[in-house]
């Protein structure tokens, strides 16, 4: 069965999240991610292909969820993420991590600020001082409560997917979810 009925995001999503996509479309495709995570770096090509294939139709939202157990360079990515969200680049910094995933060391992810053209003094001082920590804790705690545990993790429109994130499976599902979605 592709989607788990009984698996739901606890968290609607808000204005606080990171979204592409119209707030009208009919299908909302949520990401729980590590962008140290191999096996993200993997859907991010597939989801990508996914918005492109969906366009207008899907609403595609982004949550941190690093596993820092594992990969110890998740966090600092995250709130890399963040601090370049905050000078308006959230999305561009969150491709070039993903693209980039074996080089996501400090002194890279300052690079990656310099080549988007973020103010570069501002970002390493924001990630110096664990300015966005707590925003991507709140992330992972959120997806704590929807039962992630591992990434990716994927929810449709509120219900936890656990089908396959190929692209021909996953347009399938989203498809299915949005024929049956409610109008907005």
């Amino acid at each position: 069965m592709a989607t788990s009925m009984n698996a739901t995001s606890a968290t609607p999503v808000t204005d606080q999240d990171h979204v592409l996509g119209p707030e009208t479309a009919p299908v909302t495709l949520l990401e729980y991610g590590d962008f140290e995570c191999p096996y993200c770096a993997a859907a991010h090509v597939i989801v990508k292909q996914t918005q492109k294939t969906m366009g207008d139709q899907l609403r595609f939202v982004f949550r941190h969820f690093p596993l820092t157990q594992i990969h110890p360079h998740a966090e600092p990515a995250a709130e890399a993420s963040e601090a370049a969200g905050a000078q308006g680049q959230f999305w561009e910094m969150h491709d070039l991590l993903y693209e980039n995933q074996p080089r996501l060391d400090v002194p890279h992810l300052k690079m990656f600020a310099e080549e988007l053209g973020l103010d570069a003094q501002r970002f390493v001082r924001e990630l110096e001082d664990g300015v966005y920590r707590e925003r991507v804790r709140r992330d992972f705690l959120r997806g704590v409560r929807s039962g992630v545990n591992g990434t990716p993790a994927f929810f449709i429109n509120g219900v936890r997917y656990d089908g396959s994130w190929d692209l021909p499976p996953l347009v399938e599902a989203l498809e299915r979810a949005a024929s049956v979605a409610p109008v907005r």
